[in-house]
């Protein structure tokens, strides 16, 4: 079955590092008020709401955007009705300007056709699935193994928008562009750049995997190979 999801995307036109992102999204939160939980999922005595969120906090071509979803479209005026939108970020100040505001109503479902996307910064392994991947020898091992991860991210956030997958979901990946890492609360964990194709239809800049409230885990419609050096460039 289809769901209909509300996503919202709001651009500022202020630079930002992909490292400020923490400090951009922790000056939203004192700007609205920690009693608004959907800014940082988060209780009111400091405990994790283990949910998909729905508001999150990205760096989209060297600025800083807050990505939306269903609730979170409706929880963002209280940054809009702001009357003071300047804020500290780390050791500077912004004074936030909308760049670009992108309201969609899209339908999430499985098709019989073959969708092609890219994420970044993909968070995909835990601890054991770290020591797993780390055996694997071969490209294709590699690939196959962080598919049916990546599938069930897909089933989490699917899960966390009560949306149902009613129909069998295919998933291959095309290649991994990069294998990096990111230090997540003080812990160095492993992230990665790839290409996928999967017959779900899933929205811009929707994130997948862990730390989506920070930007990882970003996932973007693959375009042809000009603008995807194009968009290597600027991101």
């Amino acid at each position: 079955m289809s769901k209909k999801l509300k996503t919202l995307l709001v651009v500022f036109d202020n630079e930002i590092k992909a490292y400020e992102i923490p400090a951009f999204r922790g000056a939203i939160i004192k700007k609205v008020g920690f009693e608004n939980m959907l800014f940082h999922n988060h209780k009111e005595d400091g405990s994790v709401i283990y949910q998909y969120p729905f508001i999150q906090y990205k760096e989209i071509y060297g600025k800083p955007a807050i990505y939306c979803i269903d609730d979170g479209v409706d929880e963002i005026h209280k940054v809009f009705s702001q009357r003071d939108w300047s804020m500290g970020v780390g050791d500077r100040r912004l004074n936030l300007k909308i760049d670009k505001l992108d309201l969609r109503q899209i339908d999430v479902q499985v098709w019989q056709k073959q969708f092609k996307y890219k994420i970044r910064q993909w968070v995909a392994l835990n601890t054991e699935n770290f020591s797993k991947y780390r055996l694997l020898e071969s490209a294709e091992q590699k690939k196959l193994f962080l598919a049916q991860i990546l599938k069930g991210n897909i089933l989490s956030m699917a899960k966390g928008i009560e949306w149902t997958i009613d129909k069998p979901m295919n998933l291959e990946i095309e290649k991994i562009t990069r294998e990096g890492n990111a230090i997540l609360k003080k812990v160095r964990v492993s992230t990665f750049d790839l290409v996928f194709n999967s017959n779900v239809f899933l929205p811009d800049h929707i994130g997948l995997g862990k730390s989506v409230t920070l930007g990882y885990g970003c996932v973007r419609p693959y375009r042809d190979k000009i603008i995807e050096n194009e968009d290597v460039e600027r991101a």
